[in-house]
């Protein structure tokens, strides 16, 4: 079992308003749009893994909030359960790197479009109902 974490990555956009984007980030090695995730290090929690990946690939800073739904499925041919978080974005600046060439910033409903996998563009849904219950 691969064993992975990350996070749906919001925010306020500028300008103010309750108008919420998240980040979604372009991976090159596998030409697709996806959340910030990656693999558990040995004796990692979920959590933690998730906050070091976002920060490690978006340069961001976070707030962890609620669960989302974890994804389960094949990589390869094996087993792969990754596990989010909602997060709220508290500062820090994108550098495209070697895993993560780009981030944008959408409205919910670009973000859903913009997504490769159906299984990311679930969690929008997730996120939104999470964002709704305060």
């Amino acid at each position: 079992m691969i064993r992975a974490a990350g996070c749906v990555l919001w925010r306020y956009a500028e300008g103010g308003g309750d108008v919420v984007e998240v980040a979604v980030v372009h991976r090159p090695k596998y030409d697709d749009w996806s959340w910030p995730k990656g693999k558990l290090k040995r004796g990692e929690t979920a959590l933690a893994g998730a906050v070091r990946e976002v920060l490690e690939e978006t340069g961001m800073h976070c707030e962890p909030g609620p669960p989302l739904p974890t994804a389960r499925y094949l990589a390869a041919g094996r087993p792969k359960e990754v596990h989010y978080w909602a997060a709220r974005a508290t500062g820090g600046t994108f550098e495209p790197n070697r895993e993560v060439d780009q981030l944008l910033w959408l409205p919910l409903e670009a973000a859903r479009s913009r997504l490769t996998q159906r299984r990311d563009r679930e969690l929008v849904d997730a996120l939104a109902e999470v964002l709704a219950e305060g």
